[in-house]
């Protein structure tokens, strides 16, 4: 695609190429004066005879400046070496030039130029006698015949001339109405986002679709909108594109001038009443709705827009297509448009930004030589921002690097205003709930966590995650990994707001995160109401002196963080710091509740303060895949309740673990080195939730000893409720038989291990779910108790024996149990009597024993829930119902 600012200029209308012998005299006459008498100026030669082998210059600059050609292939078209040289310089114009080519059949059929057949057939093969069969000139030619023959076009085989005449005189008209538009004077990294675009508006297809192109001001949806426009809008009956939708629709008499404006671009001029929005409305449904049209809205920022421009896919003909931009994507969904539908406008590539940056900064007369370390720093700026690179290259074009180091300098401190304009408009459009929110995150939280910064903001009474997700959708900040991200010319946008609320006074701002400005405020008693926030960042820590009354006059403040000043604080989350090899020393935070260190793959030591720590809580070091050992715990702790320690190379647990007395959960899922667990485990009584999925070099789940130091001290689980076993490699399972040690056990999953016998669990009186399900060598499961909701023993291989009054358990699946189907199950035969009766109940029926109507495809079992109706068509019959 030729960009805007070499546009080719166009002398001529219609450039028409044709075999005269075969059309002068008749049609090609009739459709030129049809041509001439309304206006439409087109180039024809006049020549009957062409001499030479070259075809003109003249002939061939007509060509260029034609802004539309016209082939009527004819029966000895291709005999002419002449038309020939025209068809392939049309269609090379209609790659590199914009060309529009529309082909005419005159009595021949259009598969006879694309496979050169018949006259056209025998034409090329005298070419390729004369030229040669491997001639780049005869490949050229059937290139252009193929391409050529491809098109949409009239056929004249049969038919009115007079009619198709008029029909064709109407279609070029309609094209000279159309003009493309001006994308932009550099369209850097336009040509792969409009790929992309191409693939979702799936022109071919005949349904009426709505696209949306979503991302924040400057990014460039409007360039790739109008690109794209340009690429495709003479593929359609009527186009329309409607420039800054959020300026030019104040109010509704606007929406009335955008709705004229519509109506008279698609429908090619003609003028329409229109008194308001609704009688719009009406207007559009009626003219456009059997148009295949296309229509561009950009910039739009409110529902009241999409619903006078393009409320309903109805309002449409088939083949339509309406883009969409704007900043905010919940405007798309809401008015019904599928994710899918939806395209992300990307900031440009690195060496894309660098291509557009050098276009705008160094023209080709200049001979300014700028360091190569300057114009990265401009580029870090602009971040692969379309509109920030443009502006800041223009500015900088032309000045010496000392002028270069001053602008940088400048801009770290205050954004450029005609940048910020843009992207402010975002933010104006705003409510003051996600205003404050998205002040916060710019001010102070950009890069942190979801969840950390949802919990602090949640604890300043704000709509923190509908606000969020506002914020998303406005496309100001970004989701990322579990963090919440935004562009760095955002976060400066955000950032200005705050020092423009006073540029002399920091302390009549509402936000405070530089440290002169905390200094300022804070050690000379500056603070006024209007200070909300405080965040101070220190690289180190370092003695601060506040005035006693300080915060006295900051009666709104509601968050005070102070890093490296840690006497009153709560949390710290360390969470996937690859840096940290070892945890801090925790004496300096008396107060600390939560400690999380998960993802630090790092880490390899723990600090022994953690277990003197008289607050601390949560203790989470989940994928520390590096930790080996969990420190000892002299003295009892009463205050841990939770530890993770999923996916780290801990070998063994320490048999003072007994002193965690208040432990609630504790999580070793994936520790695949561990090997021991303590007895002394069983001390724990206040554990809920113990998980060991995956710890597959433990073998052995200890049985509980009796403490002979201590014959009063109390052993066993009285509040375990879910216990995950699977994939331990277990031999036995024995532990489960002392009837004392899990009185309120709810899950018990067991499965992937590798014991023959399931022990009874009928003492287990609260269990509601167990699952054995991949115990290939189990062979019995023995009595289950009544009140089990859920047995789960898939594919376990070798269960040949079951209890006789498993037909209690609601849900039951033991398919893949090939012993018990070899078997026949004949002492434990179940009649489905015993299941229908309980409505509700899950049963999983063998192939073999079922209906015909009730048979599946390709299942070997159905399950289905049990119905009255099922239970009238199955009552009395009596088949195996477990496998």
């Amino acid at each position: 695609m030729a960009s805007s600012s070499s546009k080719p200029r166009r002398n001529y209308h219609v450039f028409l190429s044709f075999r005269g012998s075969d059309v002068r005299n008749n049609f090609l006459g009739h459709l030129y004066t049809a041509l001439d008498q309304t206006g439409i100026y087109t180039y024809i030669d006049s020549e009957e005879l062409k001499k030479g082998e070259q075809i003109s210059p003249m002939l061939m600059k007509a060509i260029e400046e034609s802004r539309i050609a016209i082939v009527v292939f004819s029966e000895n078209y291709a005999s002419s070496r002449w038309c020939l040289e025209e068809v392939a310089k049309i269609m090379e114009c209609k790659a590199q030039r914009d060309l529009i080519v529309l082909p005419i059949f005159y009595k021949v059929e259009p598969r006879e130029i694309r496979g050169q057949r018949k006259s056209y057939g025998r034409a090329m093969a005298a070419h390729q006698s004369k030229f040669g069969k491997d001639s780049e000139i005869v490949k050229r030619w059937k290139k252009a015949l193929f391409e050529a023959g491809s098109l949409s076009g009239w056929d004249l085989s049969d038919g009115d001339e007079a009619k198709v005449i008029k029909r064709i005189v109407k279609e070029i008209s309609m094209q000279l109405n159309r003009t493309p538009l001006y994308v932009a004077k550099h369209p850097v990294g336009i040509h792969p986002q409009m790929i992309k675009l191409e693939s979702m508006l799936d022109l071919e297809s005949n349904d009426v679709r709505m696209i949306g192109l979503w991302g924040q001001g400057g990014i460039g949806k409007t360039t790739l909108a109008k690109a794209i426009y340009n690429a495709i809008f003479r593929q359609f009956e009527g186009s329309c594109f409607l420039p800054n939708i959020r300026e030019a629709s104040k109010d509704s008499n606007d929406l009335v001038t955008l709705q004229k404006k519509l109506l008279s671009q698609i429908l090619l001029g003609k003028r329409l009443t229109v008194f308001s929005v609704d009688g719009g409305i009406i207007l559009m449904q009626d003219r456009l709705c059997h148009k295949k049209v296309l229509l561009v809205l950009d910039d739009v920022n409110d529902v009241k827009q999409l619903n006078a421009l393009a409320g309903k896919f109805e309002w449409f003909g088939k083949g339509s297509r309406i883009i969409i931009t704007t900043r905010d994507s919940h405007l798309l969904t809401s008015h019904g448009i599928d994710k899918d539908h939806i395209y992300e406008v990307e900031t440009l590539k690195d060496c894309e930004a660098l291509e557009l940056f050098n276009k705008h900064a160094f023209l080709r007369n200049n001979n300014v030589i700028i360091r190569r370390d300057l114009v990265d720093s401009a580029l870090h700026y602009a971040n692969g921002l379309p509109l920030a690179l443009e502006v800041l290259g223009a500015f900088l074009c032309c000045r010496r690097e000392s002028e270069w180091e001053s602008a940088l300098n400048r801009l770290a401190k205050s954004p450029d205003k005609t940048i910020n304009d843009v992207l402010k408009l975002s933010y104006d459009g705003l409510e003051d709930y996600a205003k404050e929110i998205f002040l916060d995150i710019a001010c102070f939280f950009k890069g942190q966590s979801t969840e950390y910064i949802m919990k602090l903001l949640d604890s300043c009474d704000f709509d923190t995650t509908i606000g969020v997700q506002v914020l998303v959708e406005k496309s100001l900040i970004i989701k990322e990994k579990e963090t919440l991200q935004m562009h760095d010319l955002i976060q400066l946008m955000g950032m200005d707001i705050v020092k423009q609320e006073c540029l002399d006074d920091p302390g009549r701002r509402s936000r405070l995160w530089l440290y002169d400005d905390f200094l300022d405020v804070l050690s000379g008693d500056m603070g006024t109401n209007v200070v909300k926030a405080i965040v101070l960042d220190l690289t180190k820590p370092e003695e601060i002196s506040i005035d006693p009354d300080a915060f006295a006059n900051m009666r709104r403040l509601r968050v005070l963080i102070m890093i490296n000043d840690f006497g009153k604080l709560k949390f710290i989350n360390f969470s996937e710091c690859q840096s940290v090899v070892c945890m801090p020393n925790l004496n300096c935070t008396p107060s600390l509740e939560e400690l999380n260190l998960g993802g630090c793959k790092n880490l390899e030591h723990v600090h022994r303060s953690v277990v003197h720590h008289g607050k601390l809580q949560f203790l989470h070091l989940y994928g520390c895949s590096k930790l080996q050992r969990f420190p000892d715990i002299p003295d009892k702790i009463k205050a841990l309740r939770e530890i993770l320690l999923t996916g780290t190379s801990i070998k063994e647990l320490p048999t003072s673990i007994e002193n965690l007395v208040s432990l609630e959960i504790l999580v070793l899922q994936d520790c695949k080195k561990l090997e021991i667990l303590p007895s002394s485990i069983y001390k724990l009584q206040n554990l809920k939730t113990l998980l060991l999925d995956g710890c597959s070099s433990l073998n052995k789940f200890p049985n509980k000893e009796e403490d002979s130091s201590d014959p009063h001290m109390e052993m066993g689980f009285p509040k375990l409720e879910w216990l995950d076993l699977r994939r331990c490699n277990l031999s036995e399972v024995e532990f489960l038989e002392d009837h004392s040690c899990f009185p309120f056990l709810r899950d018990l999953w067991l499965s992937k291990n590798n014991f023959t016998n399931l022990p009874t669990c009928r003492h287990l009186y609260n269990l509601l779910t167990l699952d054995v399900s991949y115990c290939r060598q189990l062979q019995e499961i023995r009595k289950i108790p009544g009140q089990l909701r859920g047995l789960e023993a898939v594919c376990c291989e070798s269960l040949n024996k079951i209890p006789s009054d498993i037909c209690r358990v609601r849900d039951i699946d033991l398919s893949l149990c090939h012993e018990l189907v070899r078997k026949g199950f004949t002492n434990d035969l179940v009649k489905l009597e015993k299941f229908l009766p309980r409505m509700g109940c899950r049963v999983l029926l063998p192939r073999g024993h079922m209906p015909e109507w009730l048979l599946p495809d390709k299942d070997d079992y159905i399950s289905f829930t049990t119905s009255k109706d099922l239970y009238k068509e199955f009552l009395g019959l009596a088949f195996c119902v477990v496998f």
